[in-house]
């Protein structure tokens, strides 16, 4: 029998890639496309957020995947793994790849991401052009598993990480595990300067050296030295430094060479509109960190959810006024162990901005926000995320804050650690509840640091357990229901959970939302006479 479906080619099966497949089955997707998938890369689709745990032992490498190959399959998607597209012929809608293959498209989405950038510096290839011995990008999964064996070998014992942004300091707190010194140079004037002002950067510097990692800020790497390995990295401006090993940290790039070659524009990135669509092709779309749009790159995981969802109702045709107008970025993470979440402006801009700071730097605390019209349009918070969940809501909506504005960061009449701003404006909350009971055991409780969540399959759905810091144990569904975002994964703030991709918050006693989203399912989790986790699969 004739297959009359339209053929869809994705190229790129990294995580925007793979999430644009998502949202077109989702949408009746398998009725409509053969749907065929080309990845540099020669295994499914994995979290490369979590490649850091990976580094750090936190977790394997096989628990990070979110697509397996027997996923593709299942959905009759042909995925060439391991073969990268060379070349598209626009004119005759096909694509060209490195095994030989030609493939017609009638729709085509370019999701190549981005890559590790080596910075111009002597000494990074041998003579015969190979990358030198010793020197690691951070960016792959086996970028990861080169950097674990390398770091394990005995008479390693000394890394630089050039970089000091979120991937150089979570690199170099993965290698430190390992009982390496490690130092990070960056040329900045202060870390993660993308993220923090030189104040809050002063603060986190010494909360790094605290783990024993050496920082050498407003320095520049100019060579890598060593015949065929790495023994050392010359500084513009101070002494070499001997090492074993050089982990590239400093920036990622748009990978946009495809695009290029093919005569798609590209300023700093893939050109598209308000529907990601290609500009000027009616049948190319692109999404992901390889794409601009209005002057902007993203390289967050929300931004990357928000455009495949309104590029699969394009594709599919299932709401063609659905516009992708930006993304809001507010970023709430662990680097190196350290608590940082950082949203909008680093400080004020115009005369008439409003700036509370505190610091704190023997414990390690500092905490910034800008308002401007009386509404919040940045922060930064270091070491002490309570108000976390509180203040991204405030800066989402845009919504009036309070005349004590100490109480933004400190609960002072505010809404404290476990509540939103949703409540304040008489958000409806929905908790859903069942009845029955079977009990779990799930492994000890060491297995869940304190502050932390971990995700369990159980009975074939996925369930967080968190441990919270007053040492009550609370359990929920571990998917978003908003956007399908990993829970476990999210940010605690007393009894709330606030999901990594969207800032949607929960209560973790109830299941309930506290921004809107539907409601999770709770759990009863309690401890057995060995410390044992046990969970009863009725929701409470």
């Amino acid at each position: 029998m004739r297959d009359n479906r339209r053929r869809l080619v994705v190229i790129g099966n990294g995580m925007a890639g793979a999430r644009a497949v998502e949202e077109i089955l989702a949408r009746g997707g398998a009725k409509q496309f053969r749907i065929t998938m080309f990845g540099d890369e020669p295994y499914g689709n994995y979290n490369r957020i979590m490649l850091s745990h990976v580094l750090s032992g936190d977790e394997d490498d096989d628990a990070i995947f979110l697509n397996p190959l027997s996923w593709y399959r299942d959905n009759g998607i042909t995925l060439h793994a391991g073969v990268r597209a060379k070349r598209i012929d626009r004119f005759t809608k096909n694509v060209f790849s490195s095994d030989g293959r030609v493939t017609p498209y009638n729709t085509l989405i370019i999701a190549t991401g981005s890559r590790s950038h080596m910075p111009p510096m002597k000494g990074l290839y041998t003579p015969g052009g190979s990358v030198k011995q010793g020197i690691f990008g951070f960016r792959t999964i086996d970028d990861t598993r080169k950097m674990l064996a390398y770091a394990q070998h005995e008479q390693h014992r000394h890394a630089v990480v050039i970089g000091g942004g979120l991937l150089g300091l979570e690199a170099a707190s993965g290698l430190r595990r390992y009982g390496l010194e490690v130092d990070v140079v960056h040329s900045g004037g202060h870390l993660m300067s993308a993220q923090m002002g030189p104040d809050g950067g002063a603060v986190l510097r010494r909360s790094v050296q605290a783990l024993g990692i050496g920082v050498y800020t407003g320095s520049r790497t100019t060579a890598v030295l060593g015949t065929d390995k790495v023994a050392a990295v010359r500084l513009r401006d101070r002494s070499d430094i001997e090492c074993d090993m050089v982990v590239m940290a400093a920036d990622i790039r748009p990978n946009v060479d495809l695009a290029v070659l093919s005569g798609l524009p590209v300023e700093r990135a893939i050109v598209v509109d308000d529907s990601l669509r290609v500009q000027d092709e009616d049948d190319i779309y692109a999404v992901g960190e390889c794409v601009q749009h209005r002057g902007q790159v993203y390289g967050l995981v929300a931004p990357l959810w928000e455009q495949a969802a309104v590029l699969a109702n394009h594709v599919t045709g299932a709401d063609t006024s659905a516009a992708y107008h930006g993304s809001r970025t507010a970023t709430k993470l662990k680097v190196a162990g350290i608590e940082v979440a950082s949203m909008g402006l680093q400080g004020p801009e115009l005369e008439t901005d409003e700036q509370i700071v505190f610091s704190e730097p023997s414990r390690g605390v500092f905490k910034s926000i800008v308002v401007r019209d009386n509404k919040m349009v940045g922060a930064t918070l270091l070491g002490d995320s309570r108000k976390v969940a509180f203040l991204t809501q405030a800066f989402d909506r845009g919504l009036p804050l309070p005349e004590e504005r100490l109480g933004l960061m400190f609960d002072l009449g505010t809404p404290g650690q476990e509540v939103g701003v949703a409540e304040l404006d008489d958000d409806a909350q929905v908790c859903s509840t069942e009845t029955g009971t079977k009990t779990h055991i799930l492994g000890f409780l060491e297995q869940i640091p304190v502050g932390e969540g971990r995700a369990f399959a159980v009975d074939g759905k996925q369930v967080a357990v968190f441990r919270l810091r007053n040492h009550t144990l609370r359990a929920v569904s571990a998917v978003c229901p908003h956007r399908g975002g990993p829970l476990a994964d999210g940010t605690i703030d007393g009894q709330v959970v606030m999901c990594p991709l969207h800032q949607h918050a929960f209560d973790l006693a109830t299941g309930c939302s506290t921004t809107g989203a539907g409601a999770l399912q709770s759990y009863r989790v309690r401890l057995d006479r060995e410390q044992n986790l046990v969970l009863e699969t009725v929701p409470v």
